[in-house]
């Protein structure tokens, strides 16, 4: 973890207790970051696996983890883009099969999806089945969708909560920056509970926009029924 006499551009990434500012991409690459380190704390050697469209307009969400790469290797955090969205959600979906095979390496592995509204559009079948395949215990899985209501750089203005709603999953929806981390994790957690798919709409002025977020390695406490 970072020293924090001196303030760095990485502590959006290395600091575990604080404040630090960071763009929404920015705490969606942190979200992996936290999660893994939780894991670790708690015994718990995890994966975990991103995967979407190449070049996904979600903010540059792709662009953002290969810079943050140097982060994310130490704590078996892959980036692997998919041909496209569906393909991408299926690589995601498998990440939960591990028990079925028994040869898994770690303890469980988190599957992120990325993808822009129409991307969830094209890839409803995989949702809907995945979300009623269920997983492992320690494994989990997240759908982080961009929604472009303006239409900022979209055909048509667009949402996702009703194709998600439609295919049963549960939907968060972040009112801040700080939140697309907060929620992001209570998000893993319902996955590794339940063992369905949640989904967290990713809006174009929260991906695009920045703030302070405070950071810590315990908070939010997530209360588990």
């Amino acid at each position: 973890m970072a020293d924090h006499t001196t303030p760095s551009l990485d502590d959006k990434y290395t600091l575990a207790e604080g404040r630090a500012f960071m763009t929404g991409v920015q705490a969606l690459v942190r979200l992996p970051i936290e999660q893994a380190r939780r894991d670790r704390a708690a015994g718990l050697r995890t994966g975990t696996l991103i995967s979407g469209y190449p070049g996904s307009p979600l903010g540059g969400y792709d662009l953002e983890l290969q810079r943050a790469s140097p982060h994310l290797a130490p704590l078996d955090i892959h980036l692997v883009p998919g041909l496209n969205e569906e393909l991408a959600a299926a690589s995601v979906w498998g990440t939960q099969m591990t028990a079925i095979f028994g040869r898994s390496r770690v303890d469980g592995v988190t599957g992120l999806w990325y993808g822009k509204s129409p991307g969830v559009d094209r890839s409803l079948d995989v949702f809907r089945h995945a979300n009623f395949g269920g997983g492992p215990p320690n494994s989990g899985m997240l759908a982080l969708a961009a929604d472009d209501p303006g239409a900022k750089s979209s055909t048509l203005p667009n949402q996702s909560e009703l194709d998600f709603i439609s295919c049963a999953m549960p939907v968060l929806a972040p009112a801040s920056v700080e939140e697309l981390l907060t929620m992001g994790l209570h998000g893993i957690a319902l996955s590794r509970l339940t063992g369905l798919w949640p989904a967290m709409k990713c809006p174009t002025d929260l991906c695009d926009g920045g703030a302070t977020v405070s950071l810590s390695a315990t908070q939010p406490q997530i209360a588990l029924p």
